[in-house]
C-alpha cells in the first residue's frame, strides 16, 4: 500500500499553558477539574488516571509483564480488588479490568473521522458501539488537539516494533497533559500528520484502536495503531481478557478472485484468515473487522461487510447524526 509523502512539519496554533501555579502543573489542574465535574468519577478514579497518565511507561510495562515488579504489582492488585469489590466480576476476575479499560477496533475512514471533528461534540452511553459496563462516551473538546506520544507498549519491549511515535491522544484535558509531563516523548501535531500516521500504520499491517477508560473520565481519550506482537490490549485478548471491541465489521472473501497466494493469512493480527485447499477463509469469531487483508491483497479478495452480530461500528458522523435525528 503506497503512502503520500510525510507533511512538513508545522507550528501549531495552540495557547501556552498558563504559569506554573506552586507545585501543580496547570494540565494536573485542569484534569482535576475536568474530573470533578463528571459523574461518577471518584478521587480514587482521579489518581489513578494521574499516574497513568503521568508514567505510562512504567504502568503498561507493569501491566504487560515486561517490567521486574509485575509480579508484586499483580498480587497488590488481586489483594486491593478484594476489599474494593463486594463480589468477583467474573469467575477469572478479568472481566472487570476490560470493563474499565478498553478499545474498540477502527477501520481507516472510522480512525480519520475521529481525528478530522472539527467541533466540540458529546455522544454518550454508546452501549450499542462500546459494549462494556464503562467507559462509553465519547466527549471531545478542543478536538483538533492532537498529540503524538511513543507508545508505551511498543517502548516497553525489548525489540520493539518502529517507529514508536505512533499513538495519538486527542482532545483535552488530556492533550496538554501529555506533553507537559513528556516533552521529550510527546509533541503537538496537526489533523493532516495524524492522518499520514494512520494511513502508514495500515500499510504495515498495525490495527487503529480507539481507547476508552474509565481513569481517563470515562471515556474516549485517543487511537493507538497496534502491532500484534507489541500491543498489551491484544495480548491481553490472547489470555482470555476481552480488552477489544469489533470494529462492527468482518471480512469476507471472494473465492471466485482469490489465488490463495497467502498474503491475508500471514498479515491478519488477529490470526483470523487460514488458507483451506489453496483458498483464503475467514473465522467469523476471529475476525475483528480491522481491513487489514482488504489493503494487502493484490486482487482485491476480501471486503468488508457489515456483521448485525457484532456491536455498531464507531463512526463518529453517524453517531453525530443519529444524535441530530432524534
Amino acid at each position: 500500500m503506497e503512502t503520500k509523502d510525510k507533511p512538513a512539519n508545522q507550528v501549531l496554533d495552540i495557547e501556552k499553558p498558563a504559569a506554573k501555579d506552586g507545585w501543580i502543573c496547570p494540565s494536573t489542574q485542569a484534569f482535576w477539574e475536568e474530573s470533578r465535574r463528571t459523574r461518577d468519577h471518584s478521587v480514587f478514579d482521579f489518581l489513578h488516571g494521574y499516574f497513568y497518565s503521568r508514567w505510562p511507561y512504567l504502568y503498561i510495562g507493569i501491566a504487560n509483564g515486561e517490567h521486574p515488579l509485575s509480579p508484586w504489582f499483580t498480587r497488590l492488585v488481586k489483594l486491593v480488588s478484594v476489599f474494593l469489590t463486594s463480589k468477583p466480576e467474573t469467575d477469572d476476575g478479568m472481566r472487570g479490568v476490560a470493563d474499565k479499560y478498553h478499545a474498540k477496533v477502527l477501520t481507516s475512514e472510522g480512525a480519520k473521522q475521529l481525528l478530522t471533528v472539527r467541533e466540540d461534540i458529546r455522544v454518550e452511553n454508546l452501549e450499542q458501539v462500546i459494549p462494556y459496563n464503562h467507559a462509553r462516551d465519547i466527549i471531545l473538546k478542543n478536538s483538533d488537539h492532537i498529540v503524538s506520544i511513543e507508545c508505551p507498549c511498543r517502548s516497553s519491549r525489548a525489540n520493539p516494533c518502529t517507529p514508536l511515535d505512533v499513538c495519538l491522544i486527542v482532545g483535552e484535558p488530556f492533550a496538554r497533559f501529555i506533553v507537559e509531563h513528556h516533552p521529550q516523548r510527546a509533541r503537538w501535531i496537526d489533523v493532516e500528520e495524524a492522518c499520514y500516521i494512520l494511513e502508514t500504520e495500515h500499510a504495515r499491517g498495525h490495527v487503529h484502536h480507539a481507547f476508552f477508560n474509565v481513569m481517563m473520565l470515562n471515556r474516549f481519550f485517543g487511537i493507538c495503531n497496534c502491532c500484534s506482537c507489541c500491543c498489551t490490549a491484544m495480548q491481553a485478548m490472547r489470555n482470555g481478557t476481552p480488552m477489544l471491541a469489533s470494529s462492527g465489521y468482518v471480512s469476507v472473501v471472494a473465492t471466485k478472485l482469490c489465488i490463495g497466494c497467502g498474503d491475508c493469512e500471514a498479515r491478519c493480527p488477529f490470526g483470523a484468515m487460514k488458507l483451506v485447499d489453496g483458498i483464503a477463509e475467514v473465522d467469523d469469531q476471529v475476525c475483528m473487522g480491522c481491513g487489514i487483508c482488504t489493503s494487502t491483497c493484490e486482487v482485491g479478495a476480501p471486503s468488508l461487510v457489515r456483521d448485525p452480530t457484532k456491536c455498531e461500528p464507531l463512526e463518529i458522523q453517524s453517531l453525530l447524526h443519529q444524535v441530530e435525528t432524534r
